[in-house]
C-alpha cells in the first residue's frame, strides 16, 4: 500500500495531482488508514500509470475517463471504440498543427516585412498590416477554417 506522498513520488508528480484525479473521478484510493490517509494499492498505481501515459500522448481528462471505462470493461467493449477515440484525438492534433502552421506562416510573413530598426513605430509595416483593411492575413486564416466539404467548421 502507498500513501499519497509515496505514490506521487513514485511517478514524480505532486500529491495535488492525485487529489485532482480523484476529484475528477479518474483515480480513487483503495482505502483510507485509521488516521484518514489515502491508501493506494498496486492496481491504483497501474491505473495512475495508465492515466499519465494517456495524458502524455495528449488525451484530455474526459478522453482518459472514456478510455478507463473501456479498460475496466474490456471484455464487453470493442477495440474499435478505442481506435475511434485515438483517431478523433489524432484529427484534433492534426487540425491544431495546421492552425499553428498557419500562425507561423503569417507571423513569418509579418516579420519579413519589418526592418526591425530603431526608428519610430509610426510607420511600422507590421502595425500597418494589422491595422489594414487588407484581408490578406485574415483571408488565409478563414481559408484554414473551412472543412473539406467547403463548409465552415
Amino acid at each position: 500500500m502507498y500513501r499519497i506522498g509515496e505514490l506521487s513520488a513514485l511517478y514524480d508528480i505532486k500529491a495535488d495531482t492525485l487529489r485532482f484525479y480523484e476529484k475528477h473521478g479518474l483515480l480513487s484510493p483503495s482505502s483510507r488508514s485509521d488516521s484518514g490517509y489515502r491508501l493506494y494499492n498496486q492496481d491504483d498505481s497501474e491505473r495512475l500509470k495508465f492515466i499519465l501515459r494517456a495524458k502524455a500522448v495528449g488525451f484530455s481528462l474526459n478522453d482518459i475517463a472514456d478510455l478507463l471505462s473501456i479498460e475496466v470493461d474490456k471484455s464487453n467493449r470493442a477495440c474499435a471504440e478505442v481506435k475511434g477515440l485515438v483517431d478523433t484525438k489524432l484529427e484534433q492534433v492534426e487540425a491544431k498543427l495546421a492552425e499553428l502552421q498557419h500562425f507561423a506562416t503569417s507571423l513569418k510573413s509579418l516579420s519579413n516585412t519589418c526592418c526591425g530598426g530603431p526608428d519610430s513605430a509610426e510607420h511600422c509595416s507590421i502595425l500597418e498590416a494589422l491595422e489594414s483593411s487588407d484581408q490578406h492575413i485574415i483571408a488565409k486564416k478563414e481559408q484554414h477554417h473551412f472543412s473539406h466539404s467547403g463548409h465552415k467548421d
